[in-house]
């Protein structure tokens, strides 16, 4: 025997649905992103590029000169993004990164991109790590960085 579902309920599941779908990395469109080896080219010129993810992965390896600033699906993950970036140009070119999860999973690439863009910043690129920063990174041989280093926006 099957029950009819209330509408109120239906739309209650719905609108908590939402924002969990909202906030993945593949609400940033392409346009947004930049491929790891395209920025590998770019390391030279030290951009700002921000990691917005765990500290655990940060601290095993990390793209060099990267300011840690913490997983952005947590409110204080945003502070943190908010301090760095406050005296920076909003047309500065930022990149942000995680590396925690596929890209289609990742929890913290859109808050840290939604954010960044709240704040006028105009030149953002997400990072488009497809599995991990060890796969898409660490393992095609980019440049590391290991421990707790001190990043400093530029």
């Amino acid at each position: 025997m099957f029950t009819v579902m209330k509408p109120w309920i239906a739309l209650f599941v719905v609108l908590l649905w939402i924002p969990a779908v909202a906030q993945t990395a593949n609400t940033i469109g392409p346009a947004n992103t930049i491929e790891p080896g395209d920025l590998v080219k770019m390391l030279p010129k030290n951009p700002v590029i921000l990691n917005v993810g765990p500290r655990s992965i940060y601290a095993q390896a990390h793209i060099p000169n990267a300011e840690f600033i913490g997983m952005t699906a947590e409110p204080q993950g945003i502070q943190a993004l908010r301090d760095a970036v406050k005296k920076l140009p909003k047309t500065k070119l930022i990149v942000i990164y995680c590396g925690c999860c596929p890209w289609d999973r990742c929890p913290n690439m859109a808050p840290a991109f939604n954010e960044l863009e709240s704040l006028g910043f105009k030149n953002v690129k997400a990072l488009h790590i497809a599995q991990n920063f060890g796969a898409n990174w660490v393992n095609q041989g980019y440049p590391i960085q290991t421990g707790m280093t001190a990043g400093i926006a530029k």
